[in-house]
């Protein structure tokens, strides 16, 4: 079953447009909200993978009603 919801494992997760193109990257999950990052540097993705992240001034609020999908590996957006 496939969700729209986000929650504390989907940091880390890429963020994908219709197309399957990556335009960026879960940094932080909180309050039930994703904050992504359009261009993750490598410590970045260490750090989200990892379970801390931390959202800052580059990273911007993904609102929920953009979301399609969200699988094991990426959270989709609709047109």
């Amino acid at each position: 079953m496939q969700r729209t919801s986000v929650t504390d494992d989907d940091e880390g997760k890429r963020v994908v447009n219709t197309n399957g193109e990556k335009i960026g990257m879960v940094t932080e999950v909180r309050d039930g909200k994703a904050y992504v990052d359009p261009d993750p540097g490598i410590t970045d993705t260490i750090r989200s993978k990892l379970g801390w992240g931390d959202a800052d001034g580059d990273d911007y609020l993904l609102e929920t009603s953009r979301i399609d999908t969200i699988t094991d590996d990426e959270i989709r957006l609709k047109h």
